[in-house]
């Protein structure tokens, strides 16, 4: 077993409350924000996130606000779609996996009506805990976009960073996590990818982290792939730590980014977001276990956490696997148990 080091933390999404999708407001989704927070502060997660509430929309829920609440408030970009934009997207192959384009890129991009600061602040005022706040990549952004003024991938690519870059500057969170759920399936792309994604990470005040996933669209992986295609885009990066899927596709991969920089920490998943079977403590401790010896030792595990969001799962659901993941975690650590089980938990553990 290890040394206490090794912290609990979420990807990012929480199930959106049925109550806020049936009378959104101002009001309600601050208060949906608390129960959030406070769901995870009740099961004793070190590093907090508002379940991605802040980018809340009831019109874009099959997204979870991922990528429309970037790129369509920024200068630069059309909302409107057009027949003939969507003939025009449907014609480039690399875009062929999404139906629409999220947007048209028909100028210069700049940051327009984007406020990560302010959505940030928001969050922060609610809850004591440190807080996770977490940015879609520029890479992904990027490739759910139809180009109509840059015409080159990588120029797009870098442009959304540099707005990106400025938005996250005034924010002040204990981690600023960029999420990349595209890059797994086109590793020849780990370049321009990690080029972009370090002008963000770069720009964070204080801890950059990145999540890499194979995707999660409707409980279902979207990518194909391994961790040790990416090697090279891990060594460029500039983040403390990645947050990696690993509980559904297994820790075999973990062997080959043994040799990556030491200086990047890994955030290892335990928990799998595609089942509603909920886990044992003594199955995310093994998991743990396994994770550190292939890794050769548990030095290199900053955080455990599950394999993505949790915005697919009944609330019910995400709340056993929150508990499952600390009572893992601590009993991999030999911490003691908590003296009082918490209602509706009994049956987990």
């Amino acid at each position: 077993m290890s040394a206490d080091h090794i912290e609990t933390t979420l990807v990012g999404s929480y199930p959106v409350p049925q109550w806020l999708i049936a009378h959104p407001s101002e009001q309600a989704l601050v208060d949906a924000t608390a129960v959030v927070l406070h769901t995870q502060e009740l099961a004793g997660i070190d590093l907090v996130v508002d379940g991605e509430l802040y980018r809340f929309d009831p019109n874009h829920p099959e997204t979870n606000g991922m990528i429309e609440y970037f790129v369509r408030p920024m200068e630069g970009v059309r909302s409107e779609i057009r027949r003939k934009d969507v003939e025009l997207f449907h014609s480039q192959e690399h875009l062929g996996f999404r139906r629409r384009p999220a947007g048209v890129v028909d100028g210069p991009l700049g940051e327009g009506t984007l406020d990560l600061p302010g959505a940030y602040q928001r969050v922060a005022a609610l809850s004591k805990q440190p807080v996770k706040f977490t940015v879609t990549s520029p890479y992904m952004l990027a490739r759910m976009l139809l180009d109509t003024h840059y015409h080159d991938l990588g120029a797009l690519t870098l442009a959304l960073a540099d707005v990106l870059a400025e938005a996250v500057r005034g924010v002040d969170a204990a981690v600023v996590q960029v999420d990349e759920a595209n890059l797994p399936g086109r590793p020849q792309d780990a370049e321009l990818a990690a080029s972009a994604i370090n002008r963000v990470l770069d720009a964070v005040r204080r801890k950059p982290a990145v999540h890499l996933c194979f995707g999660n669209y409707g409980g279902q992986r979207i990518q194909s792939g391994n961790w040790g295609q990416l090697a090279r885009f891990f060594d460029l990066l500039h983040a403390d730590h990645v947050v990696l899927e690993l509980a559904r596709p297994g820790y075999g991969d973990l062997e080959m980014l043994r040799g990556i920089n030491p200086r990047l920490k890994l955030g290892i998943g335990v928990i799998d977001i595609k089942t509603t079977v909920v886990e044992k403590p003594s199955e995310v401790a093994d998991r743990i276990q396994l994770a550190a010896r292939l890794l050769g030792g548990p030095d290199r595990i900053a955080y455990v956490h599950p394999d993505c969001g949790f915005w697919m799962l009944a609330r019910s659901i995400a709340d056993a696997k929150i508990r499952a993941l600390v009572a893992g975690r601590d009993l991999f650590e030999g911490r003691p148990a908590p003296s009082a089980v918490p209602s509706g938990s009994r049956e987990e553990r």
